[in-house]
């Protein structure tokens, strides 16, 4: 297995699909943004072998070179996006969802009339300048997931969970076995108690009744998307949500990976009132996105039509619904890159960790674990999302409604394997690294460990995969 993004060089060219035309270049180099162009030669002749083909009614979709993965893709007849990787280890899954990532953001920012229906090839050019920043994000060496897995990017809350926030429940797990599951009402406070994964028995946690953040969280956040006039609202972090209302939850994709990770890229402000379609929901009818920073790091944001304005979500209205939750705030902060709460019981072989709720499409994922040992986390990173692409393209099934999904793919999911591993590098104690991969249910989890031997790793997955099933 290559390891994504590891040197070389990402190009991605937009072209208006009738005329030829490009709209723009962008390029990154070591997960940097780089100026290097392709020469109009270049552009010229990738464009030209796809519609040569279109021509002929065959669609070209990808090719492979010596060094280098091309991917073609047209949207809506109208723009073709091609996007060149040299990195090693690319693969076709990776730039397949990069594209569809990035007419996304384009059409979150400009909207897709002006997309489809292109009247002055110049003004188009001039509007697509507000996705750069955006789409720049995608090309490089990013904390979030959510671009390749299509799923949103979340933290989990002190002393809560994801469900909790939900429904106002906690699934609790009984020391008894795996599987046994029951509904404690809340609000709750949890405290885990590790079990090694040499022993045969299963994680347990002792439940206590006591008053949970995560809810008073979640009731403020209510309240004030209410008081605002509105039923979508997110608490953002580091471009992981950490709260959000029912309703927005239920945006669709990508407009629900599009706009936290839209926050998370741009400058800090005390306040936005930005412009946004959504693609899937409103592509054509702009919504507004009120963004109101709580504290450094932590943005609250509001999904609205053309009321309210801006000035009226005053400093008084703020401090009525979040100073009594300050404190539950102020510990959400430190929370971006690690995930999960501090203090919760992680083998200490793991490395990290990617876990992945299907339905709900929302993940988490962190590098954090055992920080001070090798690999860095950019390396951790790469690992993690190498082996994402690998078992989801080669072993488990696409995930539901994405569109690698097919008919007979569905129909044969009873055959498909549920856990696999891989070792990277030497396979002798204490060298290499691990990963391994287990599903169950809608969850699936990926694991990255330096030390456990390599009959361990489903033990030591499925015990983790227990342990994490009440938060997400």
């Amino acid at each position: 297995m290559g390891e994504e993004g590891t040197k070389g060089t990402v190009h991605l060219l937009c072209l208006a699909a009738s005329s030829g035309v490009p709209l723009f270049c962008r390029s990154s180099r070591g997960g940097a943004p780089a100026r290097q162009q392709l020469p109009f030669s270049v552009i010229g002749s990738l464009n030209g072998v796809h519609m040569f083909g279109q021509n002929l009614e065959v669609q070209l979709s990808s090719a492979r070179t010596e060094d280098t993965t091309v991917v073609w893709k047209s949207f809506h007849d109208s723009i073709t996006l091609i996007v060149l990787s040299s990195e090693e280890g690319t693969s076709e899954l990776r730039l397949e969802r990069l594209l569809q990532m990035v007419f996304g953001a384009m059409v979150l920012l400009v909207g897709l009339e002006e997309l489809t229906n292109i009247r002055n090839v110049e003004r188009l050019k001039k509007e697509l300048r507000a996705s750069y920043r955006l789409i720049d994000s995608f090309l490089g060496d990013s904390e979030l997931i959510g671009d390749l897995t299509q799923c949103v990017d979340c933290v989990v809350p002190p002393e809560g969970s994801l469900l909790q926030c939900d429904s106002g429940m906690v699934p609790a797990c009984e020391g008894e076995g795996p599987g046994r599951v029951r509904h404690v009402s809340m609000p709750t406070r949890q405290t885990w108690n590790w079990t090694p994964v040499s022993s045969h028995s299963s994680p347990t946690w002792e439940v206590t009744a006591n008053p949970c953040s995560c809810l008073l969280t979640q009731e403020a956040l209510s309240g004030f998307a209410e008081a605002a006039g509105t039923a979508f609202g997110s608490l953002v972090v580091s471009g992981r949500v950490v709260a959000a209302t029912e309703s927005w939850w239920r945006l669709g994709t990508p407009e629900a990976v599009l706009l936290p990770w839209l926050v998370g890229s741009l400058p800090p402000q005390a306040a936005r009132d930005y412009p946004v379609y959504l693609p899937h929901g409103s592509p054509t009818v702009p919504h507004r996105l009120l963004t109101l920073t709580l504290l450094p790091g932590l943005e609250l944001c509001l999904l609205c039509g053309p009321r309210p304005p801006l000035s009226q979500l005053d400093p008084q209205l703020l401090d009525r619904w979040w100073q009594p939750v300050l404190d539950p705030l102020r510990a959400c902060v430190p929370l971006g890159p690690r995930a999960l709460p501090a203090g919760f019981p992680l083998h200490m072989d793991i490395l990290g960790l990617l876990l992945l709720h299907l339905e709900l499409k929302r993940c988490l994922f962190t590098v954090e674990p055992s920080a001070d040992q090798e690999p860095s986390p950019e390396h951790r990173r790469r690992l993690l999302r190498a082996f994402y692409t690998l078992v989801t393209a080669s072993h488990f099934p696409p995930e539901p409604g994405s569109p690698e999904e097919k008919v007979e793919d569905a129909a044969q999911r009873s055959q498909v394997p549920r856990a696999c591993y891989l070792v990277s590098g030497p396979e002798g104690p204490g060298t290499g690294w691990r990963l391994v991969a287990l599903q169950s249910g809608p969850r699936r989890l990926l694991l990255l460990s330096a030390q456990s031997p390599t009959h361990a790793l489903r033990g030591l997955a499925t015990h983790t995969l227990h342990a994490l099933t009440p938060l997400l």
